[in-house]
């Protein structure tokens, strides 16, 4: 781990890393902390703390305007804003071969506990942030206020929604896929034009996706987002390339290098998210489907619907009574994975089991015909692997199983059944879907009137096409998700709200729609502070 630059230290291994070897380094010319600092993966004792240096972010190369040296940062993590009460802190070596992020592990916290963390670097300070631990294993915490996004196209719009989901101050982030997308700029355009452009072309290489993530991550109002709770991440395709699936790209003239594309991809994923060590890429292999546990309250299975997958059948796009569709011998998940969750759901005496995963769940029928015709990227596409998943869950007894879903631009809520061509089948389950951050543009809103795919798939109970995420509030009785709106994205600083809010109630499967737009209240704990450099010296000493 030291040799890859990925260091994990605490107060007991202060005497690792001398003062005096930090001093050593040249000091950096301008500030380095332009991609902001970030916290991931919490679990009851500890959690991730991330940081990326890079003095000239949209460097060509992808290093971002860092000699090619190591650097070595302090860090903190406190009590409280200020730095009055350190509670931990270290130091860590940001390496060239890692794109000079660093991955730090602060342990030894106490469970349920907020904290607030930052980095230093020479006579830099960077901003200062806000994370949460879980809850212990045996712990019932009252509540968990958690939201959660996906599909953030830089260029369709301004990111207003990560702002105003910081503003909320949740207590954990889930990011869903498509936190960044590919494309070189304009060859992904907006129904209603783009607002800004993509740097570099597209990617397909380490410095492509090390530059596009950077690009990403100097946009402010994602740096508050990631400042104002832990994240915790998944891919879905733009991450790599549209569409992918296992080693086989969109297109197939692409076929050739797709795996070192891959590969570099997962690398730069990695570089610039904050995950744990056990997600550290081998080549074009990455584990990123896990399991995070909120005490007794919950238990969230982080899916990866992308890495394993059979190729969809008959193309990528929709098709009907298509033979591979329902194929028993398909899987999204791959066997392994498969089992793994399965195991989970077995294992599982959380009141609430939240699968969060990427592409739609539930049947979507879009043929008001006799045909059935469906997404071939999404689990209608692998129908028999939904299939033996449900009944996984159903067999397992699992309390109140709830789907979460990113990709289709759009928000979504649906009842889960054992047979969607049975209108009498049980439900058995919940999903909801996230609309984008701003992918495809400003959208519509649809209170009005209702879509019409409703019509012929009863379970599904609402859609929205405007921007936004779902912010959820978690007790032992039940669940409440709002479908949180911004009007536009094409117009920076908009205003959010709720269009409709639904709640999933403790042994009651299915959605019970609670309020048509209804007032919006915060679930967090406090107002939202922006993100700050503090004043406070350094060098404050623990009591």
């Amino acid at each position: 781990m030291l040799r890859a630059g990925l260091v994990t230290t605490s107060a007991a291994a202060l005497g690792t890393l001398p003062v005096a070897t930090a001093n050593a380094a040249p000091q950096l010319p301008a500030d380095p902390f332009t991609l902001g600092v970030a916290s991931g993966d919490p679990d009851s004792r500890s959690v991730i703390l991330w940081t990326r240096l890079a003095i000239d972010p949209l460097a060509d190369d992808g290093r971002g305007g860092m000699p090619n040296r190591s650097y070595p940062l302090s860090w903190q993590i406190a009590d409280d804003e200020r730095f009055r009460r350190v509670v931990r802190s270290g130091q860590a070596v940001a390496r060239p071969d890692y794109g000079h992020a660093v991955h730090v592990t602060a342990d030894g916290l106490r469970p349920g506990r907020e904290y607030y963390f930052r980095f230093r670097q020479g006579r830099y300070l960077s901003p200062v942030a806000r994370t949460v631990t879980a809850p212990a294993a045996d712990e019932s915490p009252a509540a968990l206020a958690m939201s959660f996004v996906s599909c953030s196209q830089y260029e369709h719009g301004w990111f207003t929604g990560y702002r105003r989901l910081a503003e909320d101050q949740p207590d954990l982030i889930l990011h869903l896929g498509d936190y960044q997308y590919e494309y070189k700029a304009n060859s992904y355009v907006a129904p209603t034009g783009n607002v800004r452009d993509h740097a570099g072309p597209e990617t397909v290489d380490l410095a492509g996706y090390r530059q596009r993530h950077a690009q990403y991550k100097t946009d402010p109002d994602l740096q508050a987002a990631h400042s104002a709770a832990p994240f915790v991440v998944v891919f879905d395709d733009h991450e790599v390339d549209n569409n992918w699936a296992a080693d086989i790209p969109e297109h197939a003239e692409d076929a050739p290098g797709f795996i070192d594309r891959r590969a570099a991809a997962f690398r730069a994923y990695y570089e610039n998210m904050p995950l744990r060590p056990t997600s550290i890429p081998q080549g074009a292999a990455i584990q990123i489907y896990r399991r995070l546990q909120w005490g007794k309250l919950a238990n969230f299975h982080l899916l990866d619907t992308r890495q394993f997958r059979d190729d969809q059948g008959c193309g990528d796009g929709y098709d009907h009574d298509c033979p591979e569709a329902v194929d028993p011998n398909r899987s999204i998940t791959g066997a392994e994975q498969e089992r793994w969750l399965v195991d989970g759901f077995r294992r599982s005496t959380a009141t609430w089991d939240v699968i969060g995963q990427q592409v739609f769940f539930a049947q979507r029928d879009n043929d008001q015909g006799p045909l059935k015709t469906v997404s071939m990227d999404a689990w209608d596409g692998y129908a028999a692997s939904r299939d033996r998943i449900t009944k996984a869950w159903v067999d397992a007894k699992v309390r109140n199983p709830v789907v979460l879903t990113g990709d289709v631009h759009a928000h979504w809520a649906s009842d889960l059944k054992l047979d969607y061509d049975d209108p009498d089948s049980p439900t058995v389950g919940s999903e909801l879907v996230c609309s984008s951050i701003t992918s495809g543009g400003d959208g519509a809103d649809s209170a009005s009137g209702a879509h019409p795919w409703l019509a012929w798939n009863p379970h599904l109970r609402f859609q929205n096409n405007l921007r936004g995420y779902v912010r959820t509030k978690i007790t032992a009785e039940r669940m409440d998700a709002d479908f949180r709106c911004v009007a536009k994205v094409s117009v920076p600083d908009q205003p959010v709200f709720t269009r409709a809010s639904f709640a999933v109630f403790d042994g009651r499967p299915g959605l019970q729609q609670t309020q048509d737009n209804p007032p919006v209240a915060p679930l967090g704990k406090r107002p939202a502070t922006e993100v700050t450099r503090d004043t406070v010296d350094w060098e404050t000493k623990r009591p």
